[in-house]
């Protein structure tokens, strides 16, 4: 098949989904329209904002659809006139029916963020930090009607590192899922499909969506769990945690294997260092704070501020 004689309708909304579209484009074939989400309120404003996706679609000249859900007959018949060969579908944020995977000649593709079947569902790359899982990665996946559960076509891995932050993370994988992507596209463009392999029936788990709730740090947990909570939630929500009576976002974090004797929450050492925290098993020294209505300050900072922490050597 020629590049020119492939139309392609790609879906997706956040910054993820970015650099999967210029792959897209870059692939040679026809990006006959994009997909993405209505425009949402957004910043102190609340102005209505366009996605990433819409605004880099726009940009490049190519027309963009905002259908609040795909399962209208009116929705439907609008993607099927496009007469699309192929929807790449990338944190989209809608569900398709199965008239709208049916639609495309050679079906949906979705680049996922994680090691399918592990964490299906919409926050991967933070709960794998969380869980603490020593790897993850994008798959390139034929859809099906399931909650990511269609076979894999092509996989690449990448190691999550004790600096790797919910960000760092999701800046790589987005990436690595636009080159995972490209490389499909040159298969398919070649004639020769990658081949869809099932997903193994064991080890399922589901990445459910975050909640702010789960940004406040329980000094009852043992440190290391903390630890991923302050480097999952960065940069959204951002873990919350007190500090010698005052509440502050806590930016970044490292556990401290130590043993003591104090009560969970309590400050053991404050220092340019770091501010100890004892946890249940360990303690977790802050590195950046930031205070109510202020921004992000290294932990020397808030010290200079704080006259009233205990401070050792």
């Amino acid at each position: 098949m020629s590049s020119a004689g492939l139309r392609l309708v790609f879906a997706g909304t956040p910054d993820f989904a970015v650099p999967c579209l210029e792959a897209c484009r870059a692939s040679g074939a026809e990006v006959v329209a994009v997909y993405t989400q209505p425009d949402r309120p957004a910043g102190r404003g609340r102005k209505l904002t366009p996605s990433p996706v819409k605004q880099a679609a726009l940009a490049a000249g190519i027309a963009v659809h905002q259908p609040d859900s795909l399962k209208s007959t009116e929705a439907q018949q609008a993607l099927a006139a496009l007469q699309p060969d192929l929807l790449v579908v990338v944190a989209y944020g809608l569900i398709l029916p199965r008239k709208v995977l049916a639609i495309p000649r050679f079906g949906c593709w979705n680049v996922h963020a994680s090691l399918l079947p592990r964490w299906r569902g919409a926050a991967p790359i933070q709960r794998a930090i969380l869980a603490g899982d020593a790897e993850s990665g994008v798959d390139l996946m034929q859809m099906e009607a399931g909650l990511d559960t269609g076979p894999i076509l092509l996989e690449r891995r990448t190691p999550i590192s004790r600096d790797d932050t919910g960000g760092s993370l999701h800046d790589r994988l987005s990436a690595l899922g636009a080159d995972v992507l490209a490389d499909g596209l040159r298969c398919l463009l070649a004639g020769n499909m990658p081949g869809a392999v099932p997903q193994a029936d064991e080890g399922v788990t589901y990445a459910h969506k975050l909640d702010k709730a789960e940004a406040k740090l329980d000094f009852q947990h043992p440190a290391i769990e903390l630890e991923r909570q302050v480097r999952a939630f960065d940069p959204w929500p951002v873990a919350e945690g007190e500090i010698a009576g005052e509440r502050v976002r806590i930016w970044a974090a490292q556990a401290i294997d130590i043993t003591h004797h104090v009560a969970p929450g309590s400050v053991i050492a404050a220092n340019r260092d770091g501010i100890d925290l004892a946890c249940g098993h360990g303690a977790l020294r802050v590195l950046a704070v930031q205070r109510a209505g202020g921004k992000r300050v290294n932990v020397i900072d808030y010290l200079n501020a704080r006259p009233d922490l205990r401070r050792t050597p």
